[in-house]
């Protein structure tokens, strides 16, 4: 792992080091891309481990999602009241440093364009690198969504997306409304109906599934989730292409004290609180909107890769026409498995293409 600048061109520029990153550099060093010289990775936060150093203290490895191993090394993460965002960052620490890989942080990546000799020019606060092939691995943390909704900058009390969310205990007497069907949602209702009341707002009712999804059921989700990419749309998550809801311990639980009773999504906001143009109103002191995120792939724009539809439009790991431009931990690989799988697949279509370089397709 390195902070200096290294080489500045190369065949493959790797931006983002969370899993999907990390499991296509460990999967470039397997095809025979050299560290440091073959490509480099870019990373924008200041040490590893990802958007998993971002998450809020309460989320223990025994509440959130499995933690898939990255490729070469199993995550051992011990007891599971132990934080996320403690074990899981050294785990990734430990993977940089155990296999060399050529990690550059803190580097923000500001875009990416074409160069006249037909590589790319990737631009930051760090400088320029020239490179062959792209392999975008900056999933979505950094782009938290909010809808708008009317009324929304009249509210005096206070608003926050999951990213900004730390503790329960600080709405403590405070009305919280949550909005948003996600797993999120369901755990953040969890912690903070302990400590004060709160609303569940969804667009749609909830879909309980009980126990994890099985390989099937996330074989069929992720399968919807690549109809969409294929055809340009935005990608959705798992519940949003499902609609089902793991039902787990702390579920349970939320469930049997009647937390999880939802209301169906309000029709505006006001000073004071949300209302429904049938005259229902609750009053808030806080909206929590655990409403998702947006693929962070703002820093490609000069490529011009969306679509009519907002999407990307891709085949497998690589933009639709353009093989030299892989998105890994975009749509159907964005979970921690499926980037794993999305690096290896990556590192393998680039070996073919810029190992030979008289089949290397020129693009647009």
């Amino acid at each position: 792992m390195s902070s200096s600048p290294g080489s500045r061109e190369v065949d493959v520029v790797v931006i983002g080091a969370g899993q999907a990153g990390l499991s296509t550099a460990w999967a470039l060093v397997h095809q025979g891309f050299a560290p440091g010289t073959g490509f480099v990775v870019l990373d924008a936060d200041e040490a590893p481990g990802g958007a998993w150093q971002h998450r809020w203290p309460s989320l223990t490895l025994g509440t959130t999602h499995r933690v898939h191993d990255l490729p070469g090394l199993p995550f051992a993460p011990g007891a599971g009241e132990l934080r996320a965002a403690d074990a899981v960052p050294a785990y990734f620490a430990d993977y940089e440093r155990r296999f060399d890989l050529p990690v550059h942080r803190p580097v923000r990546v500001r875009a990416v364009r074409r160069t006249d000799d037909d590589r790319f020019r990737v631009e930051s606060d760090s400088g320029e690198w020239t490179a062959r092939a792209i392999v975008n691995a900056t999933g979505t943390w950094t782009r938290p969504f909010v809808p708008r909704y009317p009324g929304q900058e009249l509210f005096r009390g206070r608003q926050l997306h999951t990213v900004d969310y730390r503790s329960a205990d600080e709405f403590a007497g405070r009305h919280v409304v949550v909005v948003g069907g996600g797993a999120s949602a369901t755990q953040l209702l969890g912690e903070i109906s302990t400590v004060t009341s709160t609303t569940w707002v969804t667009r749609r009712p909830p879909v309980w599934r009980e126990g994890p999804f099985d390989e099937d059921a996330g074989r069929r989700a992720v399968a919807l989730v690549e109809e969409a990419v294929r055809e340009g749309r935005r990608p959705g998550s798992v519940v949003g292409v499902t609609g089902l809801l793991v039902s787990t311990p702390y579920v349970r639980d939320a469930l049997e004290r009647g937390v999880l009773e939802r209301l169906p999504m309000f029709d505006l906001i006001t000073e004071d609180g949300v209302a429904w143009h049938d005259g229902r109103f609750v009053a808030a002191d806080v909206i929590l909107w655990a409403t998702g995120f947006r693929a962070a792939v703002r820093h490609l724009a000069p490529l011009r890769l969306r679509g009519k539809h907002g999407g990307i439009r891709m085949e497998g790991t690589h933009v639709a026409g353009e093989p030299r431009i892989h998105l890994v931990g975009y749509g159907p690989s964005a979970s921690t498995i499926g980037a794993n799988r999305a690096g290896q697949a990556a590192a393998r279509q680039l070996r073919r293409l810029l190992k030979d370089p008289g089949e290397l397709p020129r693009t647009a």
